[in-house]
Formats: C-alpha cells, sequence, structure tokens
C-alpha cells in the first residue's frame, strides 16, 4: 500500500497547479537534493499519480483517470472527512443512488449507522459495504462490470436508474472546472451519473480539492444541477462564484 509523505502530497499538489513543473523549481521550493525530488517523481509516476519527464513532471492526459488502486489511498484522509460531512445530511429511511468512485464507497462507509436506508448502486464495493448494514435495502443496478473497479455501466443501468425517483444522489466527479463544468473520463459511466441526477430531488456531489480544476475529457453536467458539494477546501473563488449564481450549498469537512 502506498503512503505518501508531505512531500510528496505537497508536490502532486504544485503539479495539478501548475501542469507541468521541473525537477529543478521543486527541489527549490522543497529545500532538498534533485535526486530527492526524482525519486520522489519516480515513485508517483511508477504508481499512475503524475507523468514523468526528463527534467520535470505533468499532470496526467485528460483522458486517462488514474488507477483505481491509486485513488483508493490518495487522499484518503480528505476524503473520509468528506464523506462523514454527507453522512451528516442523510437521514435514516431516506432512498439514495450513490455512483462509482473512491470518495463515494468512503460515504457508504460513513453511513454505517443510518437505519431504513434504501440504497441503489452501479458500484459493487458499494453494495458489498452496505448489504449488512441495519435495515438497509440494497439494490445493484445491473450493467457491463469494469474489470478495474467493479462498476457497472452501460445502458442497462441508465434504463434501471431511470425507473426510480430517490430522496438523494450521492455522486463524485474527476473533475470541477472553474466555469462549473463537471467532467470524467469514462463516457459510459457519465451516462449513469447524468441518469441519476436527473432522477434525484436532490444531489450530492463529494470531491475533495484535487478534483478542481483537473483535466478530463467527458462532460458530465454543471453545479448548477447539483444541490450541495461537499469537499474539503475551499474551492477556487471562479467555482465559489458558479456555486453562488446557482443556489449550490458549500459543506466543507471539518
Amino acid at each position: 500500500m502506498l503512503i505518501l509523505n508531505q512531500r510528496q502530497q505537497a508536490l502532486l499538489a504544485l503539479v495539478k497547479r501548475d501542469s507541468y513543473i521541473s525537477v529543478e523549481k521543486l527541489a527549490a521550493h522543497f529545500t532538498v537534493t534533485r535526486q530527492t525530488i526524482r525519486r520522489d517523481i519516480a515513485l508517483l509516476a511508477e504508481h499512475q499519480l503524475l507523468q514523468r519527464y526528463h527534467g520535470g513532471a505533468s499532470v496526467l492526459s485528460s483522458v486517462e483517470n488514474v488507477a483505481y488502486q491509486a485513488r483508493q489511498i490518495l487522499c484518503i484522509e480528505e476524503k473520509r472527512r468528506i464523506a462523514a460531512c454527507v453522512a451528516q445530511h442523510i437521514p435514516n429511511h431516506a432512498s439514495l443512488f450513490i455512483n462509482l468512485g473512491t470518495t463515494t464507497e468512503e460515504i457508504a462507509k460513513a453511513l454505517h449507522q443510518h437505519q431504513g436506508l434504501r440504497v441503489m448502486t452501479n458500484n459493487l464495493h458499494v453494495a458489498d459495504t452496505m448489504c449488512d448494514y441495519q435495515d438497509c435495502e440494497v439494490m445493484v443496478l445491473g450493467g457491463v462490470m469494469r474489470t478495474r473497479d467493479r462498476g457497472l455501466t452501460g445502458e442497462a443501468t441508465v434504463q434501471l436508474i431511470r425507473q426510480f425517483r430517490v430522496d438523494y444522489g450521492i455522486i463524485g466527479v474527476s473533475s470541477i472546472e472553474a466555469d462549473g463544468t463537471l467532467r470524467d473520463y469514462d463516457y459510459r459511466e457519465v451516462r449513469t451519473t447524468e441518469a441519476i441526477i436527473q432522477q434525484s430531488r436532490q444531489v450530492f456531489l463529494a470531491a475533495d480539492h484535487s478534483k478542481f480544476d483537473r483535466p478530463a475529457l467527458v462532460e458530465l453536467g454543471h453545479l448548477s444541477q447539483i444541490s450541495a458539494l461537499f469537499t474539503d477546501q475551499a474551492p477556487t473563488a471562479a467555482i465559489i462564484e458558479q456555486m453562488q449564481a446557482a443556489g449550490t450549498q458549500l459543506h466543507i469537512a471539518d
């Protein structure tokens, strides 16, 4: 299991902010040797957290997400704080959609003390986590299974989602752009999340700070379709402006 130290986490944040940053600049920023930075970059590139180049590092391509195993531990403490905050806003005896993603999987764990939930999910990890909760009914939304993360997508999934209208749609995304556009990487996954948004009375978006202004290929929707954003840090001023114009609530986890 990969555990990143504070420098490596901060290095990732700098690469994301600048898109590309040189070894020399990183070494000066952290007051360490270039050899130390090269080792950090090699480790992070090995786990598909950034792209390694001669003399520096860059963000990953907009057409490919970070590997599932790496996403499971990336910003894990932030995701757990976000999950706890979301759980506080979900009442007992509520009906839920929960979509794919490592953040939504943490939300499933945070709901373990709730009672009387009716959960519909295309995430087999979520279904496995919640199936033994007290008086919790779990429906798996069938479809084509992705081997990399046990996610179900496709037209069959979308059609099943459209048969229901739930209290809360709990979703994660890969990117929130400055203009409020929500994006992800997999077109079929986007189709299922679009359907969840349409069939939910309230939509809760859970996204840690690494999702702000991150490149991703497929447009999913807009912040104006979201009831509340749950995150761990204040978004950029541009994103906050979009939220205020849309009336989208902001919850920053302690």
